[in-house]
């Protein structure tokens, strides 16, 4: 871990044009189940971050699922959500020559706070707390939705279909199903009725597509940071809204829909007063389910990681078990939207 942290110094001091730096702190960061992170706390002498600085390098790791973009797209998401005024890290420099360090990896400032998904949904917020931190959650997406195509920087991110991009979910999903060669009737069922019940598309803008509580900051009830862009993509606004309603992201606190925050409805009134569209809450029922079967793609992509000996893994693995419980709130989430019909 030393010589990585003296490759990625002398790296940040070539970039800063510091004369010299000294190594604080190192150390592999938790999460980040699709790629590697590490943090580091440099002291850097002249240059254009003087003085201490805390940053995380973002890292290919020893293999990869098929949604994932590479480090130099996520990179230039990063600069462009940056640029939007989302709360995000700051992308600092991209190094895409695997010499440096064995793989391509890009260096961002660090934010304070947590991101535990179990810290902040058992946090002792008041009920206002609650209800300011999802409006500001709405309110962050919003201003990721205004950036839209086309963008130059962005041209790697492939347009879904025009008149519908569920549609273009769906027909990726299925593509996936058949990739894993396994039976899992339930999901191909679950694309059945997604298909015969999309809702009419919003506007094509840039999604984050992994926004829920896990992949945002928190420093006490004030958010610092929204995280891992490795699955942007252009979609309908509903997929971000959806995702993060999604029942798998509650972690037990499921009668609060907002990643186990708060409700949809400050969600939703959030976005709008921030300059999102008038979203409708079936709308986002609807992403809710589409939610539930591409995470369940996932896990089986990530089990198959593990299983091919690409990269051996307890966390791998185990997150092929819970397809399961996937299929299961998928059943009941469908049953609930039928009966409220």
């Amino acid at each position: 871990m030393s010589a990585l942290a003296d490759i990625f110094s002398t790296f940040i001091v070539r970039q800063s044009g510091a004369r010299s730096a000294r190594v604080i702190d190192f150390d592999k960061l938790s999460g980040g189940a699709i790629q590697d992170n590490f943090g580091l706390n440099l002291e850097l002498e002249g240059g254009s971050r003087p003085g201490r600085q805390a940053f995380v390098v973002r890292q290919d790791a020893p293999s990869g699922v098929a949604e994932s973009l590479s480090r130099p797209e996520e990179f230039r998401v990063l600069q462009a959500a940056f640029r939007a005024g989302v709360t995000a890290p700051e992308p600092l420099w991209l190094c895409e020559d695997p010499e440096v360090s064995g793989r391509v990896f890009y260096v961002m400032t660090r934010a304070a706070g947590s991101a535990s998904p179990r810290k902040l949904v058992k946090a002792d917020f008041s009920q206002q707390q609650r209800r300011s931190i999802v409006r500001r959650l709405g309110a962050e997406l919003a201003r990721l939705h205004a950036v839209r195509p086309p963008q130059a920087s962005l041209a790697f991110l492939a347009l879904p279909d025009p008149d519908n991009p569920a549609l273009s979910r769906i027909a990726l999903y299925r593509r996936y199903l058949k990739e894993i060669g396994e039976p899992h009737p339930l999901l191909e069922w679950a694309l059945n009725w997604l298909e015969d019940h999309a809702p009419e598309p919003g506007p094509t803008v840039l999604c984050h597509c992994d926004f829920r509580t896990g992949n945002y900051m928190m420093d006490g009830d004030e958010l610092t940071a929204v995280l891992d862009w490795e699955f942007a993509a252009w979609s309908d606004p509903g997929e971000d809204l959806g995702w993060l309603c999604c029942r798998s992201w509650r972690f037990g606190s499921d009668d609060r829909e907002v990643g186990g925050i708060g409700d949809k409805q400050d969600l939703l009134d959030g976005y709008r007063e921030a300059g999102g569209i008038n979203l409708d809450p079936a709308a986002v029922s609807y992403w809710e389910v589409m939610a539930l079967v591409r995470w369940a793609m996932i896990a089986l992509q990530q089990a198959r990681r593990h299983m091919s000996g690409e990269q051996r893994s307890l966390e791998l693995a185990l997150t092929g078990r819970m397809v399961a419980q996937m299929e299961l709130d998928l059943l009941n989430q469908i049953q609930e939207l039928e009966d409220g019909q």
